[in-house]
């Protein structure tokens, strides 16, 4: 049998150290198993210090005037190398016209560093011409600042109380033009609110092709409908809604009945399930007396 007790050790030997870390040992070991503890250690502290550093540095304003003034000192200096200076303007896409209204506008002092040139603040003025639709700006080798432009493509004369005005497709304004004879080739409108309705006033210019030799232009009546002019002082009132299917109907008709070479001044659409003719001052009268009604003459 084994002793309850364990026995004594003798004088002088030595004592077995304990493997087995202590307390504080095995806390420091588990805050170093902590991500964040890790973290914090790896970057957290040299940020720290870093950022203390300098801002210590930076906390004297002489100090911080200097350090300005040498960055300012080395960007002018790397900003007036001949490879960043830009020399020459080029504007593709424009006609020469709209070219030196763009040079003008962008009032761009030349030559100067690439670097100091605010492309977005120069775009934002060119686009503000009425002609551009869309620029874009790129600094090529060489020092030549390329502007590319999209033009915007006349395709309506609009007739205003104070002057004629071009205007593209979608109804901006592209220009002025001094009389109506210096752009026959395009189609007029007429009327408040015409300029907004310019995409239907193309699609009514389209569908009205086999009139087109009388067809002296479109009027906006009301802000909501429109009027087709031709000559010998005669109208198509159309209605406001589906106004191109209104027009190819009275088309229809003519092709079929010359109904337009009688004498009509207008052809009123605006009600399309009931269409109403308005016939000249003597051709009224011409049908009345074939139909026996008497007539009063004004002799007056």
């Amino acid at each position: 049998m084994q002793p309850l007790t364990a026995p004594r050790r003798a004088a002088g030997v030595a004592h077995h150290r304990d493997p087995a870390p202590s307390k504080v040992a095995y806390r420091l070991h588990r805050l170093w198993l902590t991500p964040l503890f890790r973290a914090l250690l790896r970057v957290g502290l040299p940020a720290f210090i870093v950022t203390f550093g300098v801002g210590h540095y930076l906390g004297d304003p002489d100090r911080r005037l200097a350090l300005a003034g040498s960055l300012a000192d080395m960007r002018e200096a790397v900003a007036q190398r001949p490879e960043f200076l830009v020399g020459m303007m080029v504007v593709d896409g424009a006609s020469p016209a709209l070219a030196d209204a763009i040079r003008a506008v962008a009032a761009v002092g030349l030559p100067q560093s690439s670097l100091d040139l605010d492309l977005a603040a120069v775009r934002a003025r060119i686009v503000t011409l009425d002609a551009v639709a869309e620029a874009d700006l790129r600094v090529n080798p060489g020092g030549v600042l390329n502007v590319a432009i999209t033009e915007r493509v006349p395709a309506l004369v609009w007739r205003t109380p104070e002057a004629l005005e071009l205007l593209d497709a979608t109804g901006r304004r592209v220009a002025r033009v001094l009389a109506r004879a210096d752009r026959p080739d395009l189609p007029l409108i007429a009327g408040e609110g015409a300029d907004q309705m310019a995409p239907e006033a193309l699609r009514l210019l389209a569908a009205a092709q086999p009139l087109l030799p009388r067809l002296r232009g479109l009027v906006r009546i009301g802000a909501r409908r429109w009027d087709l002019v031709l000559d010998r002082d005669q109208r198509i009132l159309l209605p406001p809604d589906e106004p191109v299917r209104a027009l190819e109907r009275i088309i229809a008709l003519d092709q079929a009945q010359d109904l337009l070479a009688r004498d009509i001044v207008a052809i009123d659409m605006r009600n399309q399930a009931r269409p109403v003719l308005r016939l000249a001052p003597h051709a009224l009268r011409e049908l009345r007396r074939a139909n026996g009604i008497q007539t009063v003459e004004n002799t007056l």
